[in-house]
């Protein structure tokens, strides 16, 4: 089997809900925000898995759920054929070398009392595996690898852009030498200009060494230049999963046809052709979706069945999964 074939992390029906409270001294829970709401998926080695959706649709949950950020409600998560559900403690501690995350904020994510030296280097000293000259090298050799001047190591984040302040957080995530990185939409606070750079470095990075990716947007264009196949999520729901190719020429669930149909093409010829598709209403609210498919309120094409029955996620050929009564 080719090492890209090779499934490293396996997502397995995985839920994650948010209590609702009321109450200040004896608290009482009176709902459940659903963010991820029985969601399955996997991801190759060396692969990057896009994951898309409009904002509150809980891409953010998902990624900081399958890391054991969030525990989750239900569910499995499979990390190199270890669920990291039932690890705790020290072993979970050890497996977290192998994941990291990279942030949306650059400007947030940052200790602005800590050098860029003391950032990166904290992990290697969290775990034992560097201290003093040691860890200053690696520190520096780090900010080589992400584009930055070795030097800048006693500098503190408010002397650096936003674009810096990202490589920064790319180089802390490598600190580790990970396996698994979850971009958690980590170009979506920079300018456009800058955005292309921090998407070269990232795949530069991960030729170079081997990484896999889940990568959180909401830019499909973007998505589209870097993902493998590519993962559409609505109100806790994943409605449709193919490879890229695929999901950009023949979209089958409306959610994603809608989502496409608004990324703008730069040959003014095919724009004008080409039929936009307005959704109305507004996304129901995650503490109470609705019944049946969780997309029918919105949907131009929905049919009965659609408001009581929930559809089933199945493959329709070619790994192309969907959940829709309209797609047989």
């Amino acid at each position: 089997m080719a090492e890209r074939d090779k499934i490293l992390v396996r997502v397995e029906h995985l839920k994650k809900y948010f209590p609702i409270t009321r109450g200040i001294l004896f608290q009482k829970t009176i709902g459940y925000v659903r963010a991820v709401d029985d969601i399955s998926f996997f991801i190759h080695r060396g692969e990057t898995l896009g994951l898309v959706g409009e904002s509150g649709c809980g891409k953010t949950t998902t990624g900081r759920t399958i890391l054991q950020l969030y525990r989750p409600t239900a569910g499995k998560v499979y990390f190199d054929g270890v669920d990291l559900t039932q690890l705790k403690g020290e072993e979970l501690r050890r497996m977290r070398r192998r994941m990291q995350i990279i942030f949306q904020d650059p400007y947030a994510s940052l200790n602005p009392r800590m050098t860029v030296g003391d950032i990166i280097g904290e992990p290697l000293e969290v775990h034992g595996l560097a201290k003093g000259k040691a860890k200053r090298e690696r520190v520096m050799e780090l900010l080589k690898t992400v584009g930055l001047n070795p030097y800048f190591i006693n500098r503190y984040p408010h002397e650096f852009s936003g674009g810096q302040r990202q490589r920064i957080g790319v180089a802390r995530a490598l600190a580790m030498n990970p396996d698994f990185i979850v971009c958690d939409e980590p170009i979506s606070a920079l300018d456009v200009s800058i955005q292309a750079q921090i998407i070269n470095l990232l795949e530069e990075l991960q030729e170079k060494f081997g990484l896999t990716y889940l990568f959180i947007a909401h830019d499909l264009a973007v998505v589209r230049h870097i993902s493998d196949r590519v993962a559409v999520m609505y109100l806790g729901k994943i409605v449709e999963l193919t490879d890229r190719d695929s999901l950009y020429n023949n979209p089958l669930h409306p959610y994603t046809q809608a989502l496409l149909s608004a990324v703008p093409i730069p040959d003014p010829v095919v724009e004008e052709r080409r039929k936009r598709i307005i959704l109305t209403g507004d996304v129901p609210s995650p503490a109470n979706p609705p019944p049946g498919c969780r997309f029918h309120t919105r949907c131009p094409v929905v049919m009965d069945i659609c408001k009581e029955v929930e559809p089933e996620f199945i493959d329709v050929g070619g790994g192309h999964w969907v959940a829709c009564h309209r797609v047989k």
